[in-house]
């Protein structure tokens, strides 16, 4: 992993966690908040159920109270008290009182007369006896009481909270109830509208946690991006700089060795020519004969070194090229090149290439070069071509032999082979370039493009 992506990584990584850690908190403090509005909302809806209960049982022990102060317990007494708290009505379903003896016998119910007279002290109804636990809330003393009844007319067993007083004198369990089921679907449609909430915020915190993400990444890509360019310009430059360097050193040598050995070699070779002719006048013809053999030798070895400086002082920087133009320096390597591998060679030059700048025509210059050396060593070829092509854009140089071709692939993936193809691609690169390789049994062409600037 590269140094900017590690550096992208660990500026998102804090943020993911920190946000992730944000997202758990929020979602354990709403379910906790959640649950205590719940709590206050059914508090609160209990506590106003409770109270129209106690209001309904004032009200109806109100409405009975001048008989039952009475004193009498008559069954006409009994009776009116009956009719009196039948008419109470407060509502379709539960609002009505009710009254049950200390047994369980149902004496009066509104809503269901069938009850009426049934002991339903035993009568079980969603696995408990509700009527024995109002008897016993009433025999303490009267209060409220949470149990399970059949509502009517669906029969479906519904959570209901009762009241009960006592009527001591005449035996009576007074009370009045009321259904839950309410209760339990606001406070679920209430759970629901929470949960939703809950679900919304959690949406919300994840696409901004998301949306977060993409703009750190896209800003560290797009700042990476940048930075690569601006690396790859200053890269460029200092490879045109290296180049441009290295031929100027190129140069400095060149210049060295045909100015200076060359010159001392001359100069040598001279001498020994002329040391030849007074030797001639002085020797005996034997001895002369011997001495021209000597320094014969000599001088042949000379005249092979100053041949060999000269050509490393060509191969390091022709002069051709700074004379005479890339065209001509490349036609003078291509029939320099012919003569020495003993191959046939064509060379070709179309269109305009002096605007070329000194650093790209170097570096075509040194990509024939390289490309006619592997044609010698590889190629086993017996003709090449090289042609250098300049139009308004760009300027190609190809260099085409028919030897036997080589595995591009094989040889860049072997660290060992390819240096040469590494170089030229390097070389090109450093100026914007591209080169092309292309192989097969028939032989290889190399192209080398850059921009015509």
């Amino acid at each position: 992993m590269k140094l900017r992506q590690k550096i992208i990584l660990l500026a998102i990584a804090p943020l993911i966690v920190a946000l992730c850690a944000i997202v758990f908190a929020v979602h354990y403090q709403a379910n906790i908040l959640a649950k205590q509005y719940r709590a206050t909302v059914e508090a609160a809806y209990l506590t106003s159920k409770k109270e129209e209960l106690h209001h309904y049982v004032t009200l109806a022990t109100h409405a009975i109270a001048p008989l039952y102060d009475s004193g009498k317990n008559d069954p006409a007494t009994l009776a009116a008290a009956k009719e009196i708290l039948f008419k109470l009505d407060y509502g379709e379903d539960d609002g009505y009182i009710f009254i049950y003896d200390q047994q369980g016998t149902s004496l009066m119910h509104p809503r269901q007369p069938d009850l009426v007279g049934r002991d339903l002290s035993n009568m079980e109804v969603g696995g408990s006896v509700p009527i024995r636990r109002l008897l016993a809330r009433a025999k303490a003393g009267g209060g409220f009481e949470s149990y399970l009844w059949e509502k009517p007319p669906t029969g479906k067993v519904t959570p209901k909270l009762g009241y009960v007083v006592p009527l001591q004198r005449w035996g009576w369990m007074l009370g009045a109830a009321l259904y839950l089921d309410d209760v339990d679907g606001a406070l679920a449609k209430m759970d629901t509208q929470i949960a939703g909430n809950i679900d919304t915020t959690m949406l919300w915190i994840t696409g901004i946690a998301i949306a977060a993400s993409l703009i750190i990444t896209l800003t560290g890509l797009a700042l990476n991006v940048s930075e690569s360019r601006v690396a790859d310009a200053k890269l460029k430059v200092l490879a045109q700089r290296v180049v441009r360097s290295q031929e100027d050193e190129r140069a400095r040598l060149s210049r060295d060795l045909h100015d200076g050995i060359s010159q001392l070699l001359v100069s040598v070779k001279l001498q020994i020519e002329s040391g030849i002719a007074k030797l001639a006048h002085v020797l005996a013809p034997e001895a002369s004969a011997a001495a021209n053999a000597s320094f014969g030798r000599a001088a042949t070895q000379l005249n092979d070194a100053l041949g060999e400086v000269r050509r490393i002082s060509h191969d390091l920087r022709p002069a051709l090229l700074d004379d005479l133009g890339l065209a001509a320096a490349l036609a003078h390597l291509t029939h320099e090149f012919a003569g020495i591998a003993v191959i046939t060679d064509t060379f070709e030059s179309t269109g305009a290439t002096e605007h070329l700048n000194a650093v790209s025509k170097t570096v075509l210059f040194r990509i024939a070069q390289e490309a006619l050396t592997n044609v010698k060593r590889h190629a086993f070829a017996t003709a090449v071509k090289v042609s250098l092509d300049g139009s308004a854009n760009t300027v190609t140089l190809r260099i085409r032999d028919n030897g036997t071709g080589f595995d591009i692939a094989g040889v860049a993936q072997n660290p060992k082979h390819g240096i040469g193809l590494r170089n030229m691609h390097e070389r090109l690169e450093s100026i914007g370039g591209k080169l092309d390789v292309l192989s097969s049994a028939d032989g290889t062409t190399v192209i080398a493009t850059i921009a015509n600037i």
